[in-house]
């Protein structure tokens, strides 16, 4: 196994599998810390394309070109970028197409950066005024199931899913000693 394969979190081959049972097609993402595992995953698996954003909210147009396009699509973000997506999340409710975010926490267990607490605090409330519907994984085991049901959720009933993944999950960061 090597290095980059030994950084893969067991939950993240769980996204990985869920992603393909479900068909998904495309993930879009802002390159990040906490899925890095995931995204390094689905770059090499055949069927799933990648691109690469220079901002979160230009995931959400993409998602809806992809879905008319027929392609089922997910976008992973930091709970940072939800804050960049606000208004283009109405897009998502007035067209009614499903969308599923995946969103690595900041601002919560162990955060040690000031600036990350307001929005990691505010990201569930700032969805559901935004009719994104969510979930919350706090543990390697929530994983599997809640994004399988979050994908079912979002391409069953075309509604805007988010799947929360908690700092307690991912790690806390650290830059060096207090």
């Amino acid at each position: 196994m090597s290095e980059t394969d030994q950084q893969i979190h067991r939950w993240q081959h769980d996204i990985l599998s869920a992603f393909t049972d479900a068909g998904i097609g495309h993930v879009s993402y802002v390159p990040d810390g906490g899925h890095k595992g995931l995204i390094q995953l689905c770059e090499r698996t055949n069927g799933i394309g990648t691109t690469a954003l220079t901002s979160e909210e230009e995931g959400i147009p993409l998602s809806a070109g992809l879905w008319l396009g027929g392609v089922k699509s997910a976008l992973l973000m930091q709970s940072s970028g939800v804050g960049n997506c606000i208004n283009m999340l109405s897009m998502a409710e007035s067209c009614r197409f499903p969308l599923v975010v995946l969103i690595t926490m900041r601002g919560e267990w162990g955060e040690f950066v000031p600036w990350q607490i307001p929005m990691g605090s505010r990201v569930a409330p700032v969805l559901g005024i935004m009719a994104v519907d969510t979930y919350r994984c706090e543990s390697a085991e929530d994983v599997a199931p809640t994004v399988r049901a979050a994908l079912d959720h979002a391409y069953f009933s075309d509604r805007s899913v988010a799947v929360i993944l908690a700092q307690r999950l991912i790690g806390a960061k650290n830059w060096g000693t207090r």
